[in-house]
């Protein structure tokens, strides 16, 4: 009777550990910040059409993208591990692989530095050296200057932290060409000034979290007025650096265009959240960090097609 019934419903015993497997997969991957990726990404692949002057190789760019994505996902994952301690008192983040134990310590730390060994074996296998270097500087750096030393300690973290952030447009040019030249550092630092508008008003939003676990954010340390305004000073960096990349790389009408455009509507945002804030109205923080999540993309979108077109 018992084999027969196992016969009849096979699938009886199974699906409680397909589940456990698929949830503990799902953790791990969740410890690589997915949406944080994405956004490394979207400024990754843009650059080597750009690096490329049109289409570039597209194994090339699949190669880039899988080296890209795991070395990303390597300093995200490092950056929950060495954070367990604070992100367990922290709305934003309670729910997090290493709080909830789907994932151990010990798992995290093991699945960090496997993925950092093998996107830099990877890049410089399938790409070239440089590529994987600056990979591996991306994750040091975001991990050890930004998450030990500068974000527990200075209101200031999230600008030089943010560096980190930068690298992948470099990594996507050097891995076209071999070499670095302007046009990506004029994009590294378009980056590198978009972070602190991007990132603040999400320490505005959850300022009660940081300041929970004595995390010295903007949003904890100023006032919205005082932080509103560091925004719009940004912002207004953030765009005149874009325009910089015109007659660096001799961009056409399309990225001109959109950066022009997108950058106004950004900028826009930017003062609506300083108007409310000085108002002592409630300044709405999370419509500027998705305007400038959707200005990037978009700013992004424009340095991939701009280069296809003749005009």
């Amino acid at each position: 009777m018992t084999t027969t019934s196992r016969a009849a419903h096979p699938h009886t015993v199974r699906p409680r550990s397909d589940r456990s497997l698929r949830s503990t997969i799902r953790a791990y991957f969740l410890l690589t910040k997915p949406r944080v990726m994405e956004l490394l990404l979207v400024s990754t692949v843009p650059v080597m059409f750009l690096a490329a002057g049109g289409l570039p190789n597209l194994w090339l760019v699949l190669a880039t993208v899988v080296g890209g994505a795991m070395s990303a996902g390597s300093a995200a994952s490092f950056n929950m591990y060495l954070d367990r301690d604070i992100d367990v008192h922290m709305h934003r983040t309670e729910n997090r692989p290493l709080v909830t134990g789907a994932v151990s310590p010990r798992g995290a730390l093991v699945f960090s530095w496997t993925l950092a060994v093998v996107s830099t074996i990877w890049l410089t296998v399938f790409t070239n050296w440089l590529a994987a270097a600056l990979s591996a500087f991306a994750i040091f750096f975001y991990v050890v200057i930004y998450t030990m030393l500068l974000k527990r300690r200075t209101e200031q973290n999230i600008v030089w932290g943010g560096i980190a952030g930068c690298f992948p447009v470099l990594i996507g040019w050097a891995a076209v060409t071999g070499s670095l030249d302007w046009p990506p550092f004029v994009l590294f630092a378009v980056i590198f000034l978009w972070t602190p508008p991007h990132y603040w008003p999400l320490s505005m939003k959850y300022k009660d979290d940081y300041n929970d676990v004595d995390v010295p954010m903007l949003g904890v340390t100023r006032s919205a007025a005082q932080v509103g305004m560091q925004v719009i000073l940004y912002a207004w960096a953030t765009i005149v650096c874009s325009l910089l990349l015109i007659p660096v790389a001799q961009m056409g009408l399309v990225y001109s265009v959109s950066a022009v455009v997108f950058g106004g509507w950004f900028l826009y945002e930017a003062h609506v959240l300083y108007a409310r804030a000085v108002r002592d109205a409630a300044p709405k923080p999370m419509r500027v960090f998705h305007a400038s999540i959707t200005y990037l993309t978009l700013l992004f979108l424009a340095v991939a097609v701009d280069p296809l077109l003749p005009f």
